[in-house]
């Protein structure tokens, strides 16, 4: 296949790609820089092409070896959202095919965008710093000069010298991850250097590193698996951490292996990291990142591993070719995930998580209604745009919808679930755009459908559904909302009680959500918000009543504050909006800040309307508590261009 050129990368991967790298690292914490050195060995895809390009941002490159000598590079001029390109010269008389080696030495700097690093006292533990990535979507060309853009797909292998605890987004050499912590060397004085390899090819933004006072536990074998499973956290968080997921995650990927091909890539364990961590999950190969809000000591919100663990079959394995395409990493795994809670609990359960799904769009639809091309499930990136700009749940949910849609177009999911299968098979390992999916598809059923699914899948309003802008679908989506005709009936009998001025008078008890779940919870937060905002009485009763001004769960309690804010000249909103900001930022008594961007950049917004010059300072003075990205993204939000 030719895949399009990335418009988010200056690399010439067209002309010679990157198929294999070696990371030799160094951490230091107290310089606070990744160093060392990289190498890439490349492949001419051309013939006779002289020089490779690298992406760089914001690193010291010291010097560059081809081929055992020392080679000739340059830096280019930085662009804002690219980087600084790094050019290095090839050797003559190349044919297509033919390999060569190059390595770059190097270190990163402060301004790392994909590297956080965190004082002891930003850690559970509070005896030890902490460093982690994120690379995803651009951000790997920060940690390290990479062709980087998910057209390349690479294996590596690293070492990593630290005086502390490395992981990677790889299967550990050595030492073995359930031998002693650290190799029984001295955790925060002794060296160790860590060994890992990836002999799976990934794209770049998969590369990942942690860093910190980890301890390891083996998650419950799953028999005739060749695979194994296991959690990650610092000590004071391993026996939650073991409890919350040890259920679940290898019966969640032993599920998925039903309706997939088998997973590839030998290990999947999952990494509690500190509250900062600016996404729920982040589908690192082999090593999947968490939130540490998940752990709410109910198991009611692991199913978010669900979708990351089938990220494994789209994304890390079959996956955009560019941030153009995103759609396919994150629409198609938010449908299979939808389908694997099918499978593991009821048809009810895929009907309501596409249901909460729906008021995650509507919210994203809005969010862009004065930049509608990130109303698209396809976007057209001009060269250099940022793609976090467009990050929200539309590819998401949009994605998930068109798929949903697509599946009852052609006879529903028995007979769709084959196709998925096929459709994996076939692009296990390659970087696709939607027209490559798109032809797929209708191959597909032209071979086990002919003339009437042909007929079908052109009746689908594919304009609408891959460029159309605004806030609705192409096609109202009918759900099973069986899960949700409780919450609906308990919202809309707060809605009726606003006449009540004495809320003492009110017939609300705790029983009234004693039989919810979690999701339901969310669900009846969610449809108070459909209504007009309730007095202020009425929400400080609703809070203290069900409990949740004090809930340990975040989905609720933002959602919570997300009804108490909902009129920003209200007198509710002047009562919660500084509760709500203590919350995100952790002086509400907690001292754990609320990083996860689904949680701190919508609330941020909501205080914000409120009281901006709260939103301001608080923000302006917990800053740095924040990933880089949740930082920066949080600082392109209108109302807070005065917090930097």
């Amino acid at each position: 296949m030719t895949l399009p050129a990335d418009p988010t990368t200056q690399t010439n991967w067209q002309e010679v790609a990157s198929e294999h790298v070696d990371f030799d690292w160094a951490v230091d914490f107290d310089k606070q820089t990744l160093s060392g050195s990289v190498t890439h060995t490349l492949v001419w895809k051309k013939a006779d092409v002289r020089e490779v390009t690298f992406d760089t941002q914001h690193l010291d490159v010291q010097k560059v070896i081809v081929e055992d000598r020392p080679g000739n590079f340059s830096l280019g001029v930085e662009h804002k959202v690219m980087g600084t390109p790094l050019k290095v010269l090839l050797p003559s008389n190349r044919a297509v095919g033919d390999k060569t080696r190059v390595q770059i030495f190097y270190s990163t700097t402060k301004d790392c965008d994909a590297l956080q690093w965190l004082e002891k006292e930003q850690t559970q533990g509070k005896k030890f710093p902490f460093v982690f990535s994120q690379c995803q979507p651009i951000y790997a060309r920060s940690i390290a000069p990479l062709q980087d853009s998910p057209s390349v797909k690479i294996t590596y292998t690293a070492k990593i010298k630290s005086v502390l605890p490395a992981l990677l987004s790889a299967i550990r050499i050595s030492p073995p991850s359930d031998g002693p912590a650290h190799d029984g060397k001295e955790i925060g004085k002794d060296a160790v250097t860590y060994e890992y390899k990836q002999p799976v090819p990934i794209p770049s933004y998969l590369i990942a590193i942690a860093v910190g006072n980890f301890r390891y536990r083996a998650l419950p074998a799953v028999e005739g698996k060749e695979w194994t499973t296991g959690a990650w956290a610092e000590p004071e968080l391993i026996d939650a951490t073991y409890w919350e997921f040890s259920q679940d995650v290898g019966r969640f990927l032993s599920t998925a292996e039903k309706i997939l091909p088998p997973y590839r890539f030998g290990v999947f364990d999952v990494l509690v990291l500190p509250p900062s961590f600016p996404y729920g999950g982040m589908e690192n190969a082999c090593l999947t990142f968490l939130t540490p809000s998940l752990l709410v000591g109910d198991r009611t919100l692991v199913d978010v591993v669900v979708h990351e663990l089938t990220h494994s079959w789209f994304g890390n394995g079959v996956t955009q070719a560019n941030s153009t395409h995103f759609w396919l990493n994150e629409g198609w795994t938010t449908y299979i995930e939808r389908v694997l809670l099918q499978l593991l609990h009821t048809p009810a359960d895929r009907g309501f998580s596409f249901l909460i799904g729906s008021k995650a769009l509507q919210d994203a639809l809005k969010q862009y209604e004065k930049k509608p091309k990130y109303q698209r499930l396809v976007i057209d990136f001009d060269v250099g745009e940022d793609p976090d700009d467009a990050y929200s749940t539309v590819p998401y949910e949009k994605g998930a919808n068109f798929l949903l849609h697509l599946e009852r177009m052609l006879g529903g999911l028995d007979e769709f679930l084959p196709y998925i299968h096929d459709y994996v098979s076939t692009y296990m390992g390659k970087s696709i755009t939607t027209e490559d999916w798109k032809a797929h598809l209708y191959a597909y059923w032209e071979k086990h459908g002919g003339e009437e699914k042909i007929k079908a899948l052109n009746s689908v309003k594919w304009d609408e559904w891959l460029y159309g802008e605004g806030l609705k679908l192409p096609v109202e989506m009918i759900y099973d909302t069986a899960l949700a005709r409780e919450a609906f009936a308990l919202a809309e009998r707060w809605d009726a009680s606003r006449k009540e001025v004495d809320v003492s008078k009110l017939n609300f008890t705790e029983a009234d959500i004693s039989t919810f779940n979690a999701s339901q919870s969310i669900v009846f937060l969610e449809r108070l918000q459909s209504y007009a905002a309730l007095p202020h009485t009425h929400i400080q009763h609703l809070g203290t009543l069900y409990g949740f001004l004090g809930t340990p769960n975040a989905e609720l309690r933002w959602r919570f504050y997300e009804v108490a804010l909902l009129d920003p000249a209200s007198p509710a909103a002047q009562q919660f909006a500084a509760p709500a900001a203590q919350w995100i930022v952790g002086t509400d008594g907690t001292g754990i800040v609320r990083g996860r961007m689904k949680f701190c950049r919508p609330l941020f917004r909501a205080v914000a309307r409120a009281d901006k010059k709260l939103a301001v300072e608080v923000f302006r003075e917990h800053r740095l508590a924040f990933h880089p990205i949740a930082q920066r993204l949080i600082e392109k939000v209108r109302v807070a261009r005065l917090m930097v």
